[in-house]
């Protein structure tokens, strides 16, 4: 082969996605040579989460890319058998566009699946925002205390973050009982959607609940969450005792909290389901991620931020935001 062909084929795997390179590279060892570059593994994966590079990583790219785009998510390894497998959304469509170089997508979410892979932002600093409140002017939190910062403004600040590349899903999940008295934080996962097959919509019976659940994009390869070592630890809690006209939640890395971008996640408007629309609603961009969910008529909402850990003291590694109904 000339070195020409290799300059070619190199190039040409820039347009391939995961399956078609592992399709190539299992053809010939000479192929296998080429696709199974570090470079090219690197490339697609930056490529399809739409993220910048995040320099050092601490796994290969190939292995990254799958579990990224491999079909994991974060029940197959834990509580498998809350899963629902059989509830349809609508189709699905996405709108992406362009606002000043920075990239925003709102998702309908759809498609006959127990899970929704929701998109891919990144967290240039250690510093994560966490908050049910997507209106301006945004009441950052000032006290030390995580459930005072959420019966004062609904948000409260999680520091450590690692940094880099984060993905973030929605889930649906059986919940074993229906009241707060019963439910605690070890079973209060994702959605659980009650009702199902009698078409019920989510988010407006008591004990439904929604979760964003959001990871950085080496979780799933570490032995700590292999093996269960690491879990998830409650952050903090608070009651809202009144009406809402909608569960929402949203992931900030609070640096860009001011980039025109996270901005205008608060544009609650331009991206939410429209009245009686009872189906959730999400908007990924560069450095956040949020959700919303209309409501029927309630009496308010229990909230709960949960965190994982890369072993006691280590880095926050993965991050939930869950909305049940009182």
């Amino acid at each position: 082969m000339q070195r020409y062909e290799v300059d070619l084929w190199t190039h040409i795997a820039k347009f391939l996605d995961g399956k078609s390179l592992v399709m190539l590279a299992a053809t010939n060892r000479w192929f296998k040579r080429i696709f199974l570059e570090e470079s090219i593994w690197k490339f697609a994966c930056l490529r399809d989460l739409e993220v910048p590079d995040p320099k050092n990583v601490g796994f290969k790219w190939i292995n990254l890319y799958a579990s990224a785009f491999g079909g994991s998510h974060s029940f197959m390894f834990r509580q498998i058998e809350k899963h629902i497998g059989d509830f349809s959304f609508l189709s699905i469509f996405t709108c992406r566009v362009k606002l000043n170089s920075e990239r925003w997508s709102v998702f309908y979410l759809g498609g006959k699946s127990d899970w929704m892979r929701v998109g891919a932002f990144f967290f240039d600093s250690p510093f994560a925002l966490l908050t049910e409140k997507l209106m301006c002017p945004l009441k950052l939190p000032q006290e030390e205390n995580t459930d005072n910062m959420l019966e004062s403004c609904g948000s409260c600040v999680v520091k450590n973050v690692r940094t880099g590349i984060w993905i973030a899903d929605l889930q649906l999940v059986r919940c074993p009982v229906c009241d707060l008295e019963t439910c605690d934080g070890e079973q209060e996962i994702c959605f659980s959607f009650h009702e199902l097959r009698d078409k019920k919509f989510p988010l407006t019976n008591l004990g439904t609940m929604q979760m964003l659940d959001a990871r950085h994009i080496e979780l799933f390869l570490n032995d700590g969450y292999q093996d269960g070592s690491w879990e998830y630890e409650m952050i903090g809690s608070h009651d809202i005792r009144k009406h809402q006209d909608g569960a929402s939640g949203a992931i900030f890395d609070l640096k860009h909290l001011n980039d025109k971008s996270s901005s205008d996640v608060f544009n609650l408007k331009s991206w939410a389901g429209k009245p009686k629309d009872w189906q959730p609603r999400v908007m990924v961009t560069p450095h956040a991620v949020a959700i919303n969910t209309n409501l029927q008529e309630n009496e308010g909402l229990n909230l709960k931020f949960q965190a994982m850990t890369a072993g006691a003291g280590g880095e926050v590694v993965s991050i939930r935001i869950s909305q049940q109904l009182l």
